[in-house]
């Protein structure tokens, strides 16, 4: 893949990575990137039924997460080893080694801050929950939890058809 940075601190996947609609006419013509689109924002990849991006600042979860309500989003979830396969290469894309995803401990029990279901585990390795309650992305094996004032850079992830 190729990198390509945004002025704006946003990682650019390849259009390749853009997944063409299931019921397009099958041509040469449709077939061409050209006629690949996304209903993702310029700067957000299409994976699965939502668009994520990348933000190159590193900050705290807690400002990260905030950040991401800005966008209209949340902190990325990873629900299945494709969706977190696919954000580990976008991370790995900007030279960065973790990010923080939007996974967090509340009353003993894991949870994604998007609302998503907790059913995929991919630990690596499993601090202290009671004093590293959030969820990092590690781009070499599964992720990891630390504290939630570090800053890494940071997943962003939305429906690209909410309001």
């Amino acid at each position: 893949m190729e990198e390509k940075m945004m002025e704006d601190g946003e990682v650019s996947v390849p259009e390749d990575s853009v997944p063409v609609l299931r019921n397009a006419p099958v041509s040469e013509e449709a077939a061409a990137p050209e006629s690949r689109f996304s209903f993702c924002p310029s700067g957000w990849f299409s994976h699965g039924s939502r668009c994520f991006t990348l933000i190159n600042t590193p900050m705290n979860w807690y400002s990260a997460e905030e950040h991401c309500n800005g966008l209209g989003g949340h902190l990325a979830s990873a629900t299945n080893p494709g969706e977190y396969s696919f954000l580990q290469q976008m991370t790995k894309l900007t030279g960065q080694s973790n990010a923080w995803l939007g996974g967090f401990i509340l009353q003993g029990r894991w949870l994604w801050i998007d609302r998503q279901g907790f059913y995929y585990t991919n630990w690596y390795a499993q601090s202290s929950s009671s004093s590293c309650p959030c969820v990092h992305l590690r781009t070499s094996y599964g992720w990891g939890n630390n504290y939630c004032t570090s800053a890494y850079h940071f997943i962003c992830s939305k429906n690209p058809f909410s309001c």
